[in-house]
């Protein structure tokens, strides 16, 4: 369910570094905080604390609700984690992608009012109430169940597609050599698939985009080439967001090559921004 805050308290216990620290953490953890207020206080004071006149409350509480009555009835699709590659029944090519950004985004989705598909590659994580999950292992499999889940309104693909299959997977598990040689392919493209589907493309279509150097100019490349119309795109080298954190730091690229950048914070929270 969700929870809203109206917190109201003399300046300095509002500006004060630990209580903004439990702002923020409850803010994490999904609270909505209304206000509070700049203006004249009980106590004497003037500043930021004052509480939110209940009317104002209110009003923000019923606009929550009637944006969930705008959204019921669109559709959201979302794809998360890694894919796997099998290069014979044991061993496989892969990355390292949680799927934590993916998933909470599907979450917030839902939690917007949009009817919301989750297809996940392998991934440690449990299944979100209200969404409906899709398992899938390889690019391949993720792209047909993709084509199957269209048509929708969004389509966030935030999983980490592997770039490259095994030409000739094996049927056998490969005993142990000296040196082995194994043949790539390119896998299928889902994301400039869809966003060039002329008939069933989704009215958004947002990329993920994983850079270890050049971000901006990657991807903005990849926002062109790949027909989308938000690319989301975060630095991987850095170990503090990104893969297997709970936090991240992304921009958003748009159409128009502007740039929005949403600063460090729980992987949660970033999905309520995008949202």
């Amino acid at each position: 369910k969700k929870i809203f805050l109206a917190p109201a308290m003399n300046v300095q216990m509002w500006l004060h570094a630990s209580n903004q620290e439990n702002i923020n953490k409850l803010k994490n953890f999904g609270y909505n905080i209304i206000g509070p207020e700049i203006g004249d206080m009980a106590c004497g004071e003037y500043g930021e604390g004052k509480m939110t006149e209940p009317e104002n409350i209110f009003n923000y509480i019923n606009e929550y609700f009637r944006h969930l009555e705008r959204n019921n009835g669109f559709k959201a699709l979302v794809t998360a984690g890694p894919t796997h590659e099998y290069i014979d029944p044991v061993r496989f090519i892969s990355n390292k992608s949680s799927g934590k950004q993916g998933y909470e985004i599907a979450k917030s989705l839902k939690n917007n009012g949009f009817t919301t598909t989750l297809i996940s590659g392998p991934t440690n994580l449990d299944p979100i109430d209200g969404v409906n999950l899709i398992k899938v292992n390889s690019a391949q499999e993720m792209f047909r169940k993709s084509l199957q889940c269209l048509p929708v309104d969004v389509a966030v693909f935030s999983a980490a597609v592997a770039d490259y299959k095994v030409k000739n997977k094996e049927k056998e598990k490969i005993k142990k050599k000296e040196n082995m040689d194994l043949t790539l392919e390119k896998n299928v493209d889902i994301l400039k698939h869809i966003s060039n589907h002329n008939s069933l493309r989704p009215k958004l279509v947002v990329g993920f985009a994983a850079e270890t150097n050049e971000l901006r100019k990657n991807s903005l490349k990849k926002l062109s080439e790949k027909n989308c119309d938000w690319i989301i795109a975060n630095d991987v080298s850095n170990s503090e967001i990104g893969f297997n954190s709970e936090f991240n730091k992304v921009s958003i690229f748009y159409k128009n090559k502007s740039e929005e950048i949403i600063p460090k914070m729980k992987k949660s929270s970033i999905a309520k921004e995008i949202v």
